[in-house]
């Protein structure tokens, strides 16, 4: 049944997973909103494989469903759907549009032609049959000028048709760049990040070299949004996707990962000198003074902490991003604002 769409559902199997996601959702804290209960759902229903371990990892980390991550998850696996299939549909009914117009035009340019070709075998005939040979070359000009005026018009819609193409190709593209960009930061999304990691991860283990993701919280960050209002939440994320963008790589991928929490994959990259980019990342923003854009006022200083992963051969990104988030908290129980790596999982555990 997990595989089943909402409208596919039976009265009574819904209720259950309507039961179910409510109780998820009191447990959790989450507020019964329209698109909260839409997504937890869809997670009680299990539609998205994604979504359930995205969410398990944030339960199991003891992670707080606020009111960013919560418009986050939306926005990420409901919200850029429903733009997504709007798009295509949108694009579906112009390129429709496109093909009824070529068609019309192919369906009159051939009937033009049978008539050209008609009036060309009476110009013929009447050579035959002692026509003046200066009315026959008249007619036989202005023919051959009506073909030309009607191959012009074809030509001239066609090229018209093409532009169309060509603004419904850019309005695509357009589209796909914005499904796979967060609106806030500017930064990739989760969609973008996943679909670098299955390329990295692949060339990773086809050339055997490194792959390791630094996962950073902003520290205190709730304080941010309660004290200065979230629009200087909202620039304080800014600014640290500003600084992450700024410090890795041109091949490392930077990207929002939900809430106050920004990753980086890193190819070609082991765990020593993830963690050392991930504190020059840190140091970085610690060191940085930060004013409120409307007023100039000095805010209380930004700092991050950061969580470091090695990949490991054939694992899933989920498991690799739970190590770096275990790392992370044992990062914020030690006091926040530094670096902690996987390894001090190890050395906790044994």
């Amino acid at each position: 049944m997990s595989g089943a769409t909402f409208d596919e559902l039976d009265f009574e199997y819904a209720t259950t997973v309507a039961e179910k996601a409510m109780g998820a959702m009191a447990k959790q804290r989450v507020p019964p909103t329209p698109n909260n209960y839409h997504l937890w759902f869809k997670y009680s229903l299990g539609a998205s494989s994604d979504l359930k371990r995205t969410i398990d990892i944030l339960i199991s980390n003891k992670r707080k469903f606020d009111k960013a991550t919560n418009q986050d998850l939306f926005a990420s696996y409901i919200g850029a759907q429903a733009a997504e299939a709007a798009v295509v549909h949108q694009v579906s009914q112009q390129l429709h549009g496109v093909m009824d117009s070529a068609k019309h035009y192919l369906t009159a340019a051939i009937a033009d032609n049978r008539t050209q070709i008609e009036a060309m075998d009476d110009v013929a005939d009447q050579s035959h049959t002692g026509v003046d040979p200066k009315v026959l070359i008249e007619n036989l000009v202005s023919e051959l000028a009506k073909a030309t005026a009607r191959a012009a018009k074809l030509e001239a819609n066609f090229a018209e048709k093409s532009r169309e193409l060509d603004t419904i190709r850019d309005s695509l593209n357009k589209s796909e760049e914005r499904a796979r960009t967060d609106a806030l930061t500017g930064l990739p999304n989760r969609r973008a990040l996943e679909e670098f990691f299955r390329l990295a991860q692949i060339g990773a283990m086809e050339n055997d070299e490194p792959l390791s993701v630094l996962l950073i919280d902003i520290d205190h960050f709730k304080k941010f949004n309660d004290n200065f209002g979230h629009g200087v939440g909202d620039q304080v994320l800014r600014l640290v996707a500003k600084a992450l963008r700024d410090l890795v790589r041109g091949e490392d991928l930077p990207a929002r990962y939900g809430g106050e929490e920004l990753i980086a994959v890193l190819p070609c990259t082991d765990l020593a000198t993830c963690a050392a980019i991930a504190e020059r990342i840190r140091k970085s923003i610690a060191d940085c003074q930060f004013t409120r854009r409307s007023t100039g006022e000095i805010l209380p200083q930004i700092t991050v902490s950061i969580g470091v992963g090695q990949f490991l051969y054939g694992e899933a990104m989920a498991d690799l991003i739970d190590r770096c988030d275990r790392a992370l908290y044992l990062a914020k129980k030690a006091g926040r604002n530094r670096v902690v790596s996987e390894l001090e999982l190890e050395r906790k555990a044994s």
